[in-house]
């Protein structure tokens, strides 16, 4: 003779754990295709549903269910739309916490070029010629022409010429992790 779900609940909610056993072996097969129904993974959709169980059975006391079946099904359904809900914030922050740290990431490492750059630069300013450095500086700093520098200087254009050429060497060689090619 089979016995109600109705009756074994009765017997569940006194404590009964055989009952529950024999509760939870009719239902367990079905509830784990609902859930997976939902979740596409068979080890989540276990775990919803192994954990509706185990709240029947702690709150058994206070239970008040009209229809079993149905609580059954709704609670599976209502813990995977919650699982989903809860696994896709959790993708969104993940996302947005990797998109965040490249950035900073990418932010970083320019920042760190820029300075050790800006220290090559310096110290191979420093390293060249007196005259040499005083043509640079009036070149690209202060935007000078070569004409406009022979002028300042009472050189020749020819010799503002050869001491560019020898700076810009002088950079070059010095900045040749900097220059893509």
């Amino acid at each position: 003779m089979k016995i109600s779900d109705k009756q074994i609940f009765k017997k569940i909610k006194k404590g009964d754990i055989k009952a529950f056993e024999l509760f939870f072996k009719q239902n367990y097969k079905v509830l784990c295709n609902y859930a997976f129904h939902y979740l596409k993974n068979a080890q989540d959709a276990e775990e919803v549903v192994q954990d509706i169980f185990f709240i029947i059975w702690k709150n058994r006391k206070e239970l008040n269910i009209k229809s079993i079946k149905s609580y059954l099904f709704q609670s599976v359904k209502n813990n995977c739309l919650q699982q989903i809900r809860h696994k896709s914030l959790n993708d969104k922050y993940k996302s947005f916490v990797k998109h965040s740290y490249k950035e900073n990431s990418e932010q970083a490492d320019k920042i760190i070029n820029a300075k050790e750059m800006n220290e090559i630069i310096e110290k191979t300013l420093n390293s060249l010629p007196e005259r040499c450095k005083q043509i640079f500086k009036l070149s690209r700093y202060e935007g000078l022409k070569y004409r406009e520098i022979a002028k300042k200087l009472s050189i020749s254009i020819k010799t503002v010429e050869a001491n560019m050429g020898k700076a810009l060497m002088h950079f070059r060689n010095n900045l040749k992790a900097y220059i893509e090619v």
